[in-house]
């Protein structure tokens, strides 16, 4: 991205603002309506937080508040680049309340900047599923909770042990039952008579894999079936669910190593 380019993307969740920029800038004090969080991407910044001055460089997590004044200038002269996801303060409080299990409808970031290399890895993940727009709701819900939960200091501490409530077997079977259907995980968290954050935690204890990664394997193994069977691989991934055969492809060969057509090959 050129430096001095701002890019805000199309809206593709319900209460979520998608913005790119690549700045030699210095920002005055201000102020956003959404909570903010983000990623610094390359060089570095100085700016004013909640909690004072504060310095961020590439690989940070930066974050703010609704209200919350700050500004924000680049170190050194090359400027530097962020990915900043927007979300609507009602969508934090929903997700709050569902992680806590109803003991707290609202939080604020604490922390202006976290140098945390996994929270990275989980905002790089959740940024590229919300400019995109084409994953499925599951897995946006999915990644949402977790992060907040982590950036908001309300996951539980690691290594504490998660029990897995028997009801969570509903949930699997819903996905089991229909791995077509367009399920969000308010659907299963609804299925089982759990909050979204349980249904997450709980379900890589039980099957191994996030709800949203056990659906996909799910409708990989319909796609594998099919092009087994002789079904063209664009049908193929149109039945198993798949936005395109591209799409279809990129998980197979991720999932099995090897792709869809050497697969057909091997089958006739």
């Amino acid at each position: 991205m050129p430096k001095g380019e701002f890019r805000v993307m199309p809206r593709r969740i319900a209460g979520v603002d998608v913005v790119e920029a690549a700045t030699r800038h210095a920002f005055a004090r201000h102020t956003h309506e959404q909570f903010g969080i983000g990623l610094i991407h390359e060089g570095a910044q100085r700016s004013l937080s909640g909690r004072g001055t504060v310095e961020a460089e590439a690989g940070d997590v930066i974050t703010v508040n609704p209200g919350e004044v700050h500004d924000g200038a680049p170190i050194g002269s090359a400027g530097r680049s962020w990915r900043m996801l927007y979300l609507d303060p009602a969508l934090v409080a929903a997700a709050v309340d569902d992680i806590s299990e109803g003991r707290r409808r609202s939080c604020e970031f604490s922390d202006p900047v976290i140098r945390s290399a996994r929270l990275a890895a989980r905002f790089r993940a959740i940024f590229a599923v919300t400019a995109d727009g084409s994953d499925t709701m599951l897995h946006w819900e999915e990644l949402a909770v977790t992060l907040l939960a982590e950036a908001m200091r309300l996951a539980p501490r690691q290594g504490t042990p998660v029990k897995v409530p028997t009801s969570l077997a509903s949930a699997v079977n819903l996905i089991d039952d229909d791995p077509l259907a367009p399920l969000t995980l308010s659907d299963l968290a609804g299925e089982c008579g759990l909050s979204r954050y349980q249904v997450v935690r709980g379900f890589a204890k039980t099957t191994g894999l996030t709800p949203h990664a056990y659906l996909i394997q799910r409708r990989i193994d319909i796609v594998r079936r099919l092009i087994a069977d002789g079904t063209p691989l664009a049908e193929a991934a149109i039945a198993g669910g798949f936005t395109d055969q591209s799409h279809m492809t990129r998980v197979f060969v991720r999932k099995f190593g090897f792709s869809p057509g050497a697969y057909a090959q091997a089958m006739n």
